[in-house]
């Protein structure tokens, strides 16, 4: 199974159950590209066909997965989700790019009070994160999963 990239805590994220099959483990383990790690407020079952919404990004990001993983926590409960297809990947390692940059934007306020530029700060996070997020990095860590 590939990657899970974490979305940060103090970025809004909702998911909501989808009316489709579950996926047995064994086969959510040979399909799934990766994925997005988040909190939940609530535990999922393995395999659940689910929604991943960030509202940070407007209407239509919805990204259709399966849960991976879920593990309890004092408040609530981390979960993977899996995504399936090479296209609703891409388009949530974009999404997750943009609230990663949004969270560091948040840490530098409150480090700062002084207003700070956006796009300079897009840039900043850039210029230190933007190799996680690439597509060496996923096809790396696919392939160490085959490995694995």
């Amino acid at each position: 199974m590939g990657r899970f990239l974490p979305h940060p805590d103090d970025v809004p994220v909702e998911i909501t159950l989808r009316k489709q099959p579950s996926l047995s483990r064994q086969k959510l383990h040979s399909i799934s590209l990766g994925g997005v790690s988040c909190n939940s407020d609530r535990g999922w079952r393995r395999g659940t066909a689910v929604d991943l919404y960030m509202p940070t990004l407007g209407e239509n990001a919805h990204y259709p997965g399966y849960i991976a993983w879920c593990e309890k926590h004092l408040q609530g409960y981390r979960v993977g989700i899996a995504l399936i297809d090479e296209q609703t990947l891409f388009g949530a390692r974009m999404g997750e790019q943009i609230c990663q940059i949004e969270h560091y934007s948040r840490l530098q306020r409150q480090q700062n009070p002084c207003p700070q530029d956006l796009e300079a700060l897009a840039l900043e996070w850039v210029s230190h994160h933007a190799t996680e997020f690439s597509q060496a990095t996923l096809d790396h860590a696919m392939a160490q999963a085959v490995l694995d």
